[in-house]
């Protein structure tokens, strides 16, 4: 008995063009809510995306069940945890990336001390890799976390070395809305003008680290190296943390020192030349 074919026969020429309309359509409403700073509420989701309420909603159920979304406790809707599971694997592979995971080990051994490496994510510096060294003090900090601009060492190695345009200008909303909360909390430990953030800038740039001392996280500190591609760009940022009671927090002690000797190496790998 013959049977009948499932198969749509497409003629050689549509072949690229061919595929699932509905996904595409779907992607939409992932695409907005990636490009949003928050939450979003169905309505104002599904307008952005172009489409109907109850067509964003029927969408957004099969979305929940994949974990590719999630509810808050407002009913408004987030990217969820299969989202940021497809992004750490995809920044992950990236060349600098790879490189830096590959070589960490050696570093480990030279600094004692736990390690990260964090890339600019649309919302800013975000930890992509993370080596917990032996018998390190436990740290809230984990994969996925965006680190604040002024307040931990990744954010002001990104903020120092990002250069002009491009993310940079996207730094630069998130810079003045924490300025805004360190003068509104009395941070004296924090910059909280245009002038200061400026002179914590150059100080990163002439020590070729960020640096906080007990600052995001109570009894810890800790360093950012910039490493640069081909390019001159900020390819990621290799940081070390621990206990200000055992981290050299010194710019020019071993752990410093270690940091900078490794980002040089790894951007020099990675075809960067410095003037």
């Amino acid at each position: 008995m013959a049977h009948s074919s499932t198969i749509e026969m497409t003629p050689e020429g549509d072949k690229e063009r061919a595929g699932i309309q509905s996904v595409e359509v779907g992607f939409a409403l992932l695409d907005v809510l990636a490009q949003a700073p928050g939450p979003l509420m169905l309505r104002d989701l599904a307008s952005a995306a172009g489409m109907s309420a109850a067509k964003a909603h029927r969408y957004l159920v099969s979305f929940q069940r994949l974990s590719l979304v999630v509810q808050d406790a407002n009913t408004r809707y987030e990217l969820g945890p299969a989202t940021l599971r497809l992004g750490l694997a995809t920044l992950s592979r990236l060349d600098a990336v790879k490189l830096a995971r590959e070589r960490l080990p050696t570093l480990m051994d030279q600094t004692g001390h736990t390690l990260a490496l964090a890339v600019w994510g649309n919302r800013g510096p975000t930890l992509v890799h993370w080596q917990e060294a032996p018998m390190a003090m436990p740290v809230s900090l984990r994969l996925g976390d965006v680190m604040p601009l002024l307040s931990s060492a990744t954010g002001r190695c990104f903020a120092a070395f990002m250069g002009h345009g491009g993310a940079a200008d996207k730094a630069q909303p998130m810079i003045e809305a924490e300025l805004a909360l360190a003068r509104k909390l009395g941070r004296s430990d924090l910059p909280s003008t245009a002038a200061q953030v400026k002179a914590m800038n150059t100080e990163t740039r002439a020590q070729g680290l960020g640096r906080v001392v007990n600052v995001l996280l109570p009894g810890i500190s800790g360093f950012c190296a910039p490493v640069f591609d081909a390019d001159g760009h900020l390819a990621l940022g290799v940081v070390s943390l621990g206990s200000t009671a055992t981290l050299d927090t010194d710019w020019t002690g071993p752990v410093a020192q270690a940091l900078r000797g490794f980002a040089a190496q790894l951007s020099s790998d990675l075809g960067w030349t410095s003037a």
